[in-house]
């Protein structure tokens, strides 16, 4: 068996209301081609919020990029913009009236870890969450009981052959006899 220690995927995009699906489904798509179905769901939702912070947020426009890397059992979801600006986490929840303000706090209840860092490569940031990727559940094996038994061969039967011509009409055929080898 092959094992990989690093898988990447890499998509560029316009953070608009219309690709934010389209991205949730690649996402969704990736994660079940490596085979962590139970992380789908809060990769979606944690990119779905990612990029919406985006598509709000980010000046001077709206261009990013969505990275997802497994990487030694750890997957980690990025979105990276060249908005300077790094986010901020409320330290107040939003309240029950209020539209928004609630994203990053979301992706920190849904992940392991999250955070924000300048690129590295110019203007602008990467926010990122991750979360542990454990193998897809396998279904359990049933024990097996094997019993051996001897093996027996099976029983012989002899079979006399009669003339019938030469046996008196009052005496009844015998019944053919089983000999078991001794």
């Amino acid at each position: 068996m092959i094992s990989h220690s690093r898988r990447h995927c890499v998509v560029e995009l316009q953070a608009l209301p219309s690709r934010i699906g389209q991205i949730r489904r690649i996402v969704s798509a990736q994660l079940r081609h490596w085979q962590l179905d139970p992380l789908i769901d809060r990769a979606a939702l944690g990119v779905t919020e990612l990029l919406s912070n985006v598509h709000r947020h980010a000046q001077p426009d709206k261009t990013c990029v969505v990275e997802i890397e497994l990487r030694l059992g750890r997957l980690t979801v990025s979105v990276i913009d060249s908005d300077p600006r790094l986010p901020v986490l409320r330290g107040a929840p939003a309240g029950p009236l209020e539209t928004s303000g609630r994203g990053l706090a979301l992706v920190e209840a849904l992940s392991e870890a999250w955070g924000v860092r300048e690129r590295p490569d110019g203007p602008g940031k990467v926010v990122w969450f991750s979360l542990t990727a454990a193998p897809a559940p396998v279904a359990p094996t049933l024990p097996v009981s094997i019993v051996a038994r001897p093996a027996r061969e099976p029983a012989r039967t002899v079979v006399v052959a009669v003339d019938p011509a030469t046996v008196p009409a009052v005496l009844p055929v015998p019944a053919p006899v089983a000999v078991r080898p001794g």
